[in-house]
């Protein structure tokens, strides 16, 4: 079986201006790998910063947008976001499946044109059941967006997927802080044409997106090896097993933005405003890290141990912001300074192993259909997470804490026995993804 996208990967493409010349500025930037070189893949992140800058923006203050703009009650607006969330997960593997066979980037570009129409759609929402549906389109289109961008990553991924994934984490992140400065500024407005230029300007950063993913190669599919079957990811249990504990692993990205503020304010006595300071310290360290973190994680096996040490990192994170409670107020600072620290070790770690196990564990002809299935799983404990957090880090207390950072290392250690359950030859089969 094909590993890493050998099929179809776009070779690197070498840096045509020496240091000298005119781009001599560029190619210094390239050096130290702040651009990426010209070619698919600098254009595939271009439109990665383009497409989270105008999300970014929308995530963090749509729910201000429907109670304050729109006017619907904070309940209906919760519950209607849920749905769509819900509703959001059946896509992935369908429309995965149809990237597979149709090719990744002209399906990538229908779905973000299917964002950008519904996006647009929201400033004529005034009634909760015309907001739920259109939600619910609205993340429909998201998740099948993503499920066919997957097998653009591993397509252009070049000789080294696991540092180029790390990359466009890096401009994902950046281009999310950038749109939560925006967001404040709309919400600091708090006017209807504020909150109708968010909408919109969402709506034609998707049609930007969509734009600069077009001059990208096209990716032809990958032919399907005879006797696999129609619906493969779905009956693939070891890989289904690998989802769930991503799955739970992924919670984690709750841990900062939902437990973290709840728990400073009612439950510390450190200052208000560290709540941003510690968001920001996290967005930060991503972007600057999570390169340098993911280097030597080309493999299964180092992924799984970056996976163990992620746990480990977890708890250590966790249990120093649970101990805060009770604590004078600087040094209840200084605790969740550092704890916040250590967790995004761990969730370094975390995505840096989960990239190369989502793309090296799947087979090279169905890369859309596995993406589906993956991410199904980090969705579906995204809806799941912030009653769970508030039942165990917030009611608890303390010994909440404790309680999930040993959840998350529990899983952490878990992972490397499933990895190599998960490479063991099918029957009649072979291995699959032991090298990268």
């Amino acid at each position: 079986m094909l590993t890493a996208g050998a099929a179809n990967r776009v070779p690197d493409e070498p840096s045509t201006e020496g240091p000298g010349g005119p781009g001599g500025g560029e190619s210094r930037l390239v050096a130290h790998g702040i651009l990426l070189e010209r070619g698919p893949r600098r254009t595939l992140a271009t439109a990665s910063f383009i497409n989270m800058l105008g999300s970014g923006v929308f995530m963090l203050s749509a729910a201000v947008f429907f109670t304050r703009s729109v006017g619907l009650p904070v309940s209906q607006v919760g519950l209607g976001m849920g749905l769509g969330a819900l509703v959001g997960l059946l896509s992935g593997v369908p429309v995965g499946r149809i990237a597979d066979r149709r090719g990744p980037r002209e399906i990538y570009m229908l779905t973000l044109t299917v964002q950008a129409i519904a996006m647009a759609m929201l400033v004529l929402v005034h009634t909760f059941w015309l907001f739920t549906a259109v939600i619910c389109l609205t993340e429909l289109a998201g998740s099948a967006s993503q499920a066919a961008r997957g097998p653009i990553v591993r397509g252009l991924a070049g000789e080294q997927p696991a540092r180029f994934r790390a990359y466009l984490r890096s401009v994902v992140n950046l281009a999310s802080s950038i749109g939560a400065l925006l967001a404040a500024l709309v919400v600091q407005l708090d006017t209807h044409a504020a909150y109708l230029c968010l909408v919109l300007g969402n709506a034609l950063s998707f049609v930007a997106t969509a734009v600069v993913v077009g001059r990208l190669p096209a990716l032809p599919p990958v032919p399907t090896p005879p006797g696999a079957g129609r619906w493969s990811a779905l009956k693939d249990y070891r890989y289904m097993v690998i989802t769930a504990l991503d799955g739970i692993m992924s919670m984690h990205g709750s841990v900062l933005v939902f437990a973290l503020p709840l728990w400073i304010v009612g439950h510390t006595d450190a200052p208000r405003w560290f709540v941003g300071t510690s968001v920001l310290l996290n967005t930060i360290m991503v972007v600057v890290l999570q390169v340098r973190a993911s280097r030597g994680i080309d493999s299964n096996a180092s992924a799984a141990r970056a996976w163990r040490r992620s746990g480990w990192a977890f708890l250590a994170g966790l249990s120093l912001i649970g101990l805060a409670s009770g604590l004078p107020a600087w040094s209840a600072v200084l605790l969740i300074l550092l704890g916040v620290g250590a967790h995004t070790l761990g969730e370094l770690l975390h995505a840096a192993g989960s990239f190369e196990l989502r793309y090296n564990l799947a087979p090279a002809h169905a890369q859309g259909q596995y993406s589906g299935v993956f991410r199904f799983g980090s969705g579906l404990t995204s809806v799941a997470a912030p009653s769970l957090l508030a039942w165990a880090c917030l009611d608890a207390g303390t010994p909440g804490w404790l309680l999930m950072g040993g959840l998350f290392l529990v899983v952490g250690l878990a992972v490397p026995h499933a990895v190599r359950w998960a490479e063991q030859p099918h029957p009649g089969g072979t291995a699959r993804g032991a090298t990268s």
